[in-house]
Formats: C-alpha cells, structure tokens, sequence
C-alpha cells in the first residue's frame, strides 16, 4: 500500500511539474507578443484553488484532474471581445507570433530536460560499468567477436561510461538495419573492436530486453552473504541476525553468494530455517523465519536485511558520469537531442509495426516508474523526469490535431496558402485526433493492465 501511494504521490509532483513547465511556455510567449491571458491552469475539471496576482488580469488555477492543463486566451472564436482589446487577441496575431505562442510549450518541455540534465550531469550520475558477461553461442554477439570480460567504451561514435548508456546507444543502433561498431578493452587495456550486424536476415529483437536479444549478458560479481542493514522488526532482527554477519550456511547447505541466499529467502516463506553465520570470528545458529510477502510475481519470503557490498567489489563495477560546468551543459543539449530523435524514431517504428506497441506506456505504468525512481534518489527521480519532458515534448510536436504539432500543421498550410484553414477543416481535424489519442491512451491502458496481471 505505501509503495501504491508513494507511486501515485511522486507520479502527480512529475506530471505537475511538465504540465506547469510546458504550459508556462505558452503563458509567457503570450504576454510576451501582447495576448491576454485570461487563465493559467494546471490541471481539468473543477478548480482546487485559485487566485490572481497585484495588478494581474490572469486566473491561475489549480484543478482537480492533474492529467493535463491550459492556458486560455483571449480569442475571438470562443467569446466576444471589446473593440478596445482586439489588439489583444489571440486569432489577431500574426502568424509569427501564434506559432512562437503555440510552439513555446514543447520547447519549454526541451529546455527543462536540458536543465535537469545539466544539473545531474555535473552532479554525477552513478551506474554499472558496462563490463560484458557471458555471450550466448549462435548470437550476433558471438559473430560479432564479442568475449566475457569486455569493457564496453563507445557504441558507435558514442562514449559508454554506464550500462545505462551503453544500453541506450544500442537501442538507438538497432531501430536501424546497420552494422554498428562497438569498441572494448579487452583484459582492461586492450582496445579491440567488435561488431553488432542489425541487418542479420531473421533477427529477432525484444526490446524490452535488448541485450539478451543480442546475446550479452551482464557480468554479475559474486557478492559475499554478508548482511548490511537489518530492518527493525523484521524476521531477520527477530532472529537476531545483525549488520556485518557472514552467512555460512543454510540448512546444512552452503550459502556461497548473496544471490543463492536471496533465492533461498524468496524460497521459503514462513518457513523454519537453520542458519549457520559468523560474527566477529565466532560461529553461531540462528533459526530464521522469512516472512510472507505478496508480490505481482507471487508470494515470497522476505526478512529485512540489505547486503553490505565489498568496497573493493564496488569501486570495481561502479562508473560515474560527471562534467565541469560547460561541459556538463555541452553534454546536456546533445543528450537531449539524441533522446528527442530517439523517442521520434520510436514512435516511427511503431508506426511502420518494426518496434512492437507494448513498448506505450500509460499512467499507471510511468507512475510505478516515478515512484521506482524517487526511491532511489534525487537524480534517479530527476532523470525519469527529463525523460519525460522530452517525451511530452516529441509527443505534444506531432502535427495531430488537438496538439500543439496540430495547430503548427495548421499554421504550416496558412503559411503556404496565404490563408487561414477553414474552421470546417480544423473542425474535421479535431475529431480525427480526438479519436486517434483515444486509440493511443487505450491501448497505453490496456498495456499497463497487462504488466500489472501478466
């Protein structure tokens, strides 16, 4: 249940800041050129609060539906207007000044991810050293040359400090039927270059699951079963199982790492274990009792405790990416830029059926997102947030009626005819996005609900 309101908590602070952010586009573009702005809202439906500032004609408002907002403008087409403001409507601009209005909002969205991740880059964002695993035989992988022990360096022409980056190049490549080079240190210091053929006739790709696709595994330290943080009431405390143990055996069986004693606990559940363990040179038992927990994968044991991971093991798996200043700034734009077509070459191959829709995702699923996130940590929380924006942003610039790319298509013919589209057309526009954006939402629903039942 905590982790349910969690979720749903950092889920409304995410979408009030992107919707606050990119409708402040719109509002400050059009005080800028002169429009009045009659009201700011964030969010639909009936309104939670609102105010207006010193001297200020326009309603901000907080609305009960956080799932959207808008800023309402003073406009000819909606209502009547006092000659003495005609100036000052939006249908009356010209059509500079209404596309630099209507495109303020995704180029907000853009320029909030440029700033979060500048700030987060001169941070440092921590990840896994992309050091290679075992390759499984018959994989482009394998032809590709590629050897357990590989330290990924650049995929491409694009540095791979983490995992994570590592992994976003290759799915970037793989949207494409290309040979990609990939360069390693072989043994830590040997630079080799490897190769990924995403043209190989029959390949099949998961993308949700890219790396296995291609036939990389992760290299997986072996961590010591040895405890770090115990939980306050829970089984392992109650066994008096304590920070800094050494878990030797279970059952009469040896422990070995961390993961064959997690798999032991998830195992058992309410049952009775035998748990052979040292503590300051001396060897002790203690009889353990994992509690039960319901998962969406099933019930499992749990007992409370965290693993105290090696130093040395630590400092050899963890890579940070971190710049100074304007580097930090430099890194931001491109990695926008790269997130931006990335997310558009998405969206195309969904279209054309090469990337498969279960790939959308719908509130439910970037609010289990958000909360996954802030649970660890501010940059973590901060990048789901960048990448948010700029999905918003690509989203919001796809010429579908009722988005801001809608009205810039509209805006595009005006320019090209020398006349405004007629309201019949736009009308006509209208409910064609309408229905494609319910298309879209249902099946984003309709994948949520197979994530949290499958």
């Amino acid at each position: 249940m905590a982790s349910i309101l969690s979720s749903v908590f950092f889920f409304i602070i995410a979408i009030g800041v992107l919707i606050t952010v990119h409708e402040f586009g719109h509002f400050w573009v059009a005080r800028k050129v002169g429009v009045k702005v009659i009201r700011f809202s964030v969010g639909f439906g009936k309104p939670l609060f609102s105010w207006r500032g010193a001297n200020d004609e326009t309603e901000y408002v907080i609305a009960m539906l956080p799932l959207g907002g808008y800023v309402q403008m003073l406009d000819e087409r909606e209502g009547d207007v006092a000659p003495e403001e005609l100036d000052r409507a939006f249908n009356r601009q010209s059509l500079a000044s209404r596309t630099a209005i209507v495109a303020a909002g995704p180029i907000f969205n853009f320029i909030l991810a440029i700033a979060i991740y500048w700030l987060i880059l001169m941070i440092g964002v921590s990840g896994v050293k992309p050091i290679v695993g075992d390759i499984n035989e018959a994989s482009i992988a394998a032809a590709g040359g590629f050897q357990r022990g590989d330290v990924i360096t650049h995929v491409g022409d694009t540095k791979t400090v983490t995992w994570g980056m590592a992994a976003m190049a290759l799915l970037d490549h793989s949207l494409g039927d290309e040979m990609v080079e990939v360069r390693v240190l072989e043994d830590g210091v040997v630079s080799k270059t490897r190769q990924l053929d995403f043209s190989t006739p029959g390949l099949e790709l998961e993308r949700k699951n890219l790396l296995g696709s291609l036939g990389i595994n992760i290299m997986r330290p072996q961590i010591p079963a040895r405890i770090g943080e115990v939980t306050p009431g829970g089984a392992a405390d109650k066994a008096g199982i304590m920070g800094g143990d050494l878990l030797l055996t279970v059952d009469g069986e040896l422990v070995g790492d961390w993961g064959k004693w997690v798999h032991v606990v998830r195992t058992n559940a309410e049952n009775r274990l035998q748990v052979e363990l040292e503590r300051d040179g001396r060897v002790m038992m203690v009889d353990l009792r994992p509690a039960r927990l319901s998962t969406k994968e099933g019930e499992i044991g749990r007992i409370g405790a965290t693993v105290q991971y090696p130093k040395e093991l630590f400092e050899a798996f963890n890579a940070v990416e971190r710049y100074g200043f304007f580097a930090a700034f430099n890194a931001a734009v491109v990695k926008t830029w790269d997130m931006s077509l990335l997310t558009l070459r998405m969206l195309g191959n969904m279209v054309i059926g090469k990337v498969s829709v279960d790939n959308l995702s719908g509130p439910i699923s970037i609010a289990q997102y958000a909360g996954s996130s802030a649970g660890m940590g501010f940059v973590a929380f901060a990048g789901f947030l960048a990448l948010i924006s700029i999905s918003l942003g690509v989203l919001n610039l796809l010429p579908i009626p009722m988005l801001d790319g809608g009205h810039l298509f509209y805006y595009l013919i005006e320019w090209i005819k020398g006349s405004v589209v007629s309201e019949a057309t736009q009308m006509m526009g209208q409910r064609v996005g309408i229905a494609l954006l319910a298309l879209v939402m249902i099946v984003a629903f309709y994948n949520d609900i197979d994530r949290l039942v499958g």
